[in-house]
């Protein structure tokens, strides 16, 4: 089967913020077979992007390169025996769809990540978490190829080097992998996770897989804007970590404020609620032009229909300087953003 390739290509229905750029070249990886064949051609680009669903991406202006979009598709159990399982699913699978595949199998385990945007190739970039559960919990392993040499690989969790919302791929010494399938170690048997009170509250007395899944899309779809209707990222900035000594100040300065333990051994220290901060510097249902902060949660740019990427880029830089003005908190964004 031929690649397809496009020169050029809009951009615009391959990221969730719906924002109008262009690539001078767009590849649709769908087929293992052509895989050499993409590689070969992102090799001699003068600039390569890889792109999966474009659900954790701002693009602040038109790529002027190579845009490879793995869309390769596939899951199967790898393993299963007693309750044990191991699930395999391609990197250009939705997440979402793959969740509820899993469930239909009669596995849990991936309920709590329910209606996460994105792909399953990239869950383990981002190392996706929600309502107390982080994909790495889950992660058996993912095979990989190196877009230098072509060399497949398969990665273990240490080899990940997993973190709050980070991994290896997404530093210099691990963006030369491409993932290609993930494999995720599941259960027959139902352990809970049920941290979060809101979940908690929102199951009134269901006890399985099925019914967190379905808690956590009906809060999900209750506090966070649906990218089809209103463009955006999900979470746009991550919940900043400070060490013991600046998270008490703040507190005594500011009582309310949330605190959790970072609960990360490469980020040791306190989390802080980025959505606290940005909504107590006034951010919250901010509009400039098709540019703003969503109404109900701080935490989350959209796109009201027409904004570039250069306008949600200075309205996150306009609020992480608010922050760092205000608490002395730095933000870090989540979305990968390319200018």
């Amino acid at each position: 089967m031929a690649l397809r390739i496009d020169e050029p290509a809009s951009l615009k229905a391959l990221n969730s913020f719906g924002v109008a750029a262009r690539a001078a070249r767009l590849i649709t990886l769908d087929d293992p077979a052509d895989l050499d064949a993409a590689l070969a051609l992102i090799a001699r680009a003068p600039r390569a992007l890889v792109l999966g669903g474009g659900s954790n991406l701002l693009l602040a202006a038109d790529f002027e390169g190579t845009v490879l979009r793995i869309a390769l598709r596939g899951r199967r159990i790898v393993f299963d025996e007693g309750h044990a399982a191991i699930v395999e699913a391609a990197a250009g699978e939705n997440w979402h769809d793959f969740v509820c595949w899993s469930l239909d199998q009669g596995l849990s385990g991936l309920e709590n990540l329910s209606l996460i945007p994105g792909t399953v190739g990239a869950s383990p970039i981002q190392n996706i978490g929600a309502y107390g559960v982080e994909m790495r919990e889950r992660f058996d392993s993912l095979e990989a190829v190196d877009r230098r040499s072509g060399e497949r690989r398969r990665l273990l969790a240490g080899d990940c080097r997993f973190g709050y919302r980070d991994s290896i791929f997404k530093h210099p010494e691990g963006a030369h992998w491409i993932v290609l399938s993930v494999r995720f170690r599941l259960s027959r048997r139902f352990e809970p996770r049920l941290d979060y009170g809101e979940l908690r509250a929102e199951l009134a007395g269901a006890r399985d897989a099925g019914a967190v899944a379905a808690a956590v899309i009906a809060i999900r779809r209750r506090k966070l804007p649906d990218p089809v209707v209103l463009g955006n990222a999900g979470s746009f900035f991550r919940n900043p970590v400070v060490d013991a000594a600046q998270a008490d100040a703040l507190a005594r300065r500011h009582p309310d404020m949330p605190r959790y333990p970072a609960d990360d051994d490469r980020s040791p220290g306190v989390k802080l609620s980025a959505g606290w901060l940005i909504d107590r510097c006034g951010w919250k249902g901010f509009r400039e032009g098709d540019a703003g902060v969503h109404d109900r949660h701080a935490l989350v740019l959209v796109n009201h229909g027409a904004a570039t990427g250069a306008q949600l880029l200075a309205l996150a830089e306009r609020i992480r300087d608010s922050v760092r003005e205000r608490f002395g908190v730095e933000l870090e964004p989540e979305p990968t953003i390319v200018r």
